[in-house]
């Protein structure tokens, strides 16, 4: 089991060689426009872009996964890990079971196209979830099959 790595710095500029995977948690109503997204779509326009028509021409469901190249050797992953958004439900719209299928996922992809991930704290921020049960399902679904996992935070103790 590779452990996973914290550094302070900023997930969309990944430090390291080879493939890079930027995952993110997105939300399952089509809605983009707070939180990373919004340094994503600084930095790059394809992952907002791609991630609209994903939902314009299908209906991406809870653990879905979409990986967008955006340079040689980067990509971004849009997994759909929360239901609707904190302003309309009570309950914190992380869901687990979604980020656990879509890293699962993401896993088998990674197989095929080696890569290493980088991420900030995803499923934190907007979607409510706690870091620690996250922390646990990256460490099942990827580090424990020695896939490098680097966690971005942009101050120290964030």
């Amino acid at each position: 089991m590779i452990p996973i790595q914290y550094v302070v710095g900023d997930a969309t500029n990944p430090q390291g060689k080879g493939h890079k995977v930027i995952v993110h948690c997105c939300n399952d109503i089509g809605g983009w426009g707070a939180g990373f997204v919004l340094a994503l779509s600084a930095k790059w326009p394809q992952p907002e872009e791609m991630y609209h028509k994903w939902f314009e021409q299908s209906e991406p469901q809870l653990g879905d996964i979409q990986v967008i190249k955006v340079e040689n050797d980067i990509s971004v992953c849009n997994m759909i890990g929360q239901h609707l958004v904190a302003s309309m439900s009570k309950t914190p719209p992380i869901r687990y079971e979604a980020i656990k299928k879509g890293l699962s996922t993401l896993r088998d992809y990674i197989q095929h196209k080696p890569s290493t991930i980088h991420a900030p704290r995803f499923g934190t921020g907007l979607a409510k979830g706690r870091w620690d049960k996250i922390e646990m399902i990256i460490k099942n679904e990827l580090s424990q099959y020695d896939i490098s996992v680097t966690i971005y935070d942009l101050k120290q103790g964030e």
